[in-house]
């Protein structure tokens, strides 16, 4: 039994990790759930029982073994260190340690090892990369890299809550009481916020870094375009992969199979591939439109979609959390 703090407990990304914390059977003694003073004192149903939700405090990992974090990244900036001082595993989902030399960025089902290497802080990627590595990994790991250009079309709520509700906002015919982005998200396709010296906006620029990082290829050749798109849940990507050693789509659709995390759905002549609607409430990543890149010697398109809250955030910080402690999903 391990005691798990849950801070941001109260946010979208927050109340995902609860659920699950429970779909997957963690073995919880003592769950402690954290909050600002704002949101301090609300009830939240959890494992069967109800909890109040504390204020987040120095003091709030004191005997708690591990910490989901999921508060922004002044947040984690502040407190992610106080809960390695207290003896508890933060596992981070913001961007602030994202980048730092000393903190492991992990997905399961790529750098497991990495994990291990943790001082008290393990970062959790940014939802697109996470689902981009998952489908990359086992085509590099065969047939090499040469180089990545991919394009994201991700849901609203990858912003949060604000996301969800400036959509839902727009799509009644109402005015925003909030915004994450100053163009209008319905019926629309918006770049996030450019804000990069190049003219990149700092998605972009994560993903690329984070990628990398990831897959300990320093080098490897990525270009990225991210856009939102007005739909409720889930993220697509549009991928091209250009490999060192010829490739075909069979041999990929039946490597990418078999895979840990990975379903394939590639049957377009039956207009079956994956859908962002049809992955909201699951965990794995989905890859389909596979074929062949015929613009370069070694070349291979895909279009891989997943839950952003879920794999993209929530799930993956779980993941994290039962490969320190060797639990599994039991079903």
């Amino acid at each position: 039994m391990i005691n798990v703090a849950i801070v941001g407990a109260t946010g979208l990304v927050g109340r995902t990790m609860i659920r699950v914390l429970e779909e997957h059977n963690v073995p919880i003694g003592k769950l402690r759930l954290l909050a600002s003073s704002r949101s301090a004192g609300s009830v939240v149903s959890a494992f069967g029982s109800d909890h109040v939700v504390q204020e987040l405090t120095a003091h709030s990992f004191v005997g708690m073994d591990y910490a989901l974090f999921s508060a922004g990244g002044s947040i984690s900036k502040q407190y992610a260190p106080l809960a390695a001082a207290a003896g508890c595993v933060a596992i981070d989902n913001s961007s602030y340690w994202r980048m730092d030399p000393d903190v492991p960025l992990v997905v399961p089902e790529v750098n497991p090892d990495d994990a291990f290497a943790h001082k008290g802080i393990i970062a959790n990627p940014n939802c697109s990369t996470i689902q981009l590595v998952v489908a990359l990994k086992p085509l590099i790991e065969e047939y090499g890299a040469r180089r990545i250009v991919v394009s994201t079309y991700q849901s609203p709520s990858g912003g949060g809550q604000q996301g969800v509700d400036q959509l839902a906002a727009e799509l009644s015919g109402n005015q925003p009481t909030s915004r994450i982005s100053p163009h209008t998200l319905a019926m629309n396709a918006v770049f996030h916020t450019i804000n990069e010296l190049n003219g990149s906006s700092e998605e972009e620029t994560k993903m690329m870094r984070e990628t990398r990082g990831i897959l300990h290829a320093p080098e490897l050749p990525i270009a990225v375009t991210c856009v939102r798109v007005p739909v409720l849940g889930g993220h697509a990507e549009s991928v091209a992969l250009e490999t060192e050693r010829a490739c075909g789509p069979d041999d990929a659709r039946a490597l990418l199979a078999a895979h840990e995390g990975i379903v394939v759905i590639d049957d377009p002549a039956s207009h079956t591939y994956p859908m962002p609607s049809a992955s909201k409430d699951t965990d794995p990543v989905y890859v389909g439109r596979i074929r062949k890149d015929t613009s370069v010697e070694h070349g291979l398109l895909m279009w891989v979609v997943a839950d952003n809250l879920r794999k993209g955030a929530a799930t993956n910080a779980v993941q994290i959390l039962q490969l320190l402690t060797n639990s599994t999903k039991t079903t």
